[in-house]
């Protein structure tokens, strides 16, 4: 077996795997019951499945200026996929949409009152029970 071969195999291979999680990513999405559970689902498969596919599509490719591109498309992935679910997470707990009796702890909370506190507003957020 030549280089070329098994470089196609494991590039095929790599798509079928980064396809499957990007398929168990979206399964979840539709499927988790609460924000945070489909936050994870979207997040975390999804960016290991890009990762899997672009892992193939070098192998595939062979080309170095290709495989820069490809390594740069990988990395922004993983900063921004974290960011944006850490956004979209606190965004859902600000407006109420976290279910409360599935958290073991929420620190988020009491950081929230603390700034309340010291800004001097007493009013409760809206969504919030």
């Amino acid at each position: 077996m030549t280089w070329d071969a098994v470089a196609d195999v494991a590039a095929a291979v790599c798509f079928v795997g980064g396809a499957l999680l990007a398929l168990a990513a979206g399964v979840g999405v539709l499927r988790f019951p609460d924000l945070l559970s489909r936050m994870h689902a979207g997040t975390k498969p999804q960016v290991l499945g890009l990762v899997l596919v672009l892992i193939g599509l070098s192998l595939r490719l062979r080309s170095g200026g290709a495989v820069w591109a490809l390594v740069l498309v990988a990395l922004f992935q993983m900063l921004t996929a974290p960011v944006a679910a850490h956004l979209v997470g606190r965004a859902g707990y600000r407006t109420g949409k976290v279910r409360q009796d599935l958290l073991v702890v929420d620190e988020l909370t009491e950081a929230q009152d603390r700034a309340r506190a010291a800004d001097g507003d007493d009013e409760e957020p809206a969504g919030r029970t």
